[in-house]
């Protein structure tokens, strides 16, 4: 028998699945429990529309981290710190830092745990950053790290 499932069930499939299940099955849990229904033709055609219209708003949300990753693309951040004489930072620069620069300065909010700034960063200089933006979507940024102004 068709099913469609209503609700993700584990070990059988997720949910708008479309799966051929043994009747009994169907009729005895599947149907009971709420977590399928038949799969008829109206079934199918709404599911159809259900990913139409998901794969539609995924395409407009990569689309719109592309054009943001091609507009941050070799953009530099700055960042004031406190360090020593001789260019060394009292602590490190961390990605809470680096996303809240980079909002500031560019009004690109990015959750710090998408931005990979490689090793600890402890002294003072330009390195290379990257931003992670979507599934796919990374951009390259540099990362200038100054000494900060007494």
């Amino acid at each position: 028998m068709k099913v469609v499932l209503l609700k993700d069930v584990k070990n059988v499939g997720k949910r708008d699945d479309i799966l051929t299940v043994s009747d009994g099955y169907a009729r005895n849990f599947l149907f009971p429990q709420k977590l399928a229904a038949e799969a008829t033709s109206g079934a199918l055609k709404e599911i159809q529309r259900k990913r139409a219209a998901q794969d539609a708003r995924d395409a407009e949300i990569l689309a719109e981290a592309k054009a943001k990753a091609e507009s941050l693309k070799n953009k530099v951040i700055t960042l004031e710190v406190k360090c020593g004489d001789k260019g060394r930072l009292y602590g490190s620069v961390t990605n809470a830092e680096v996303a809240e620069a980079l909002e500031k300065q560019h009004g690109v909010k990015v959750d710090k745990r998408k931005i990979d700034i490689g090793d600890a960063i402890r002294e003072v200089g330009v390195r290379e950053i990257s931003v992670w933006l979507h599934s796919g979507v990374t951009t390259p940024m540099k990362l200038d790290v100054q000494p900060m102004k007494k």
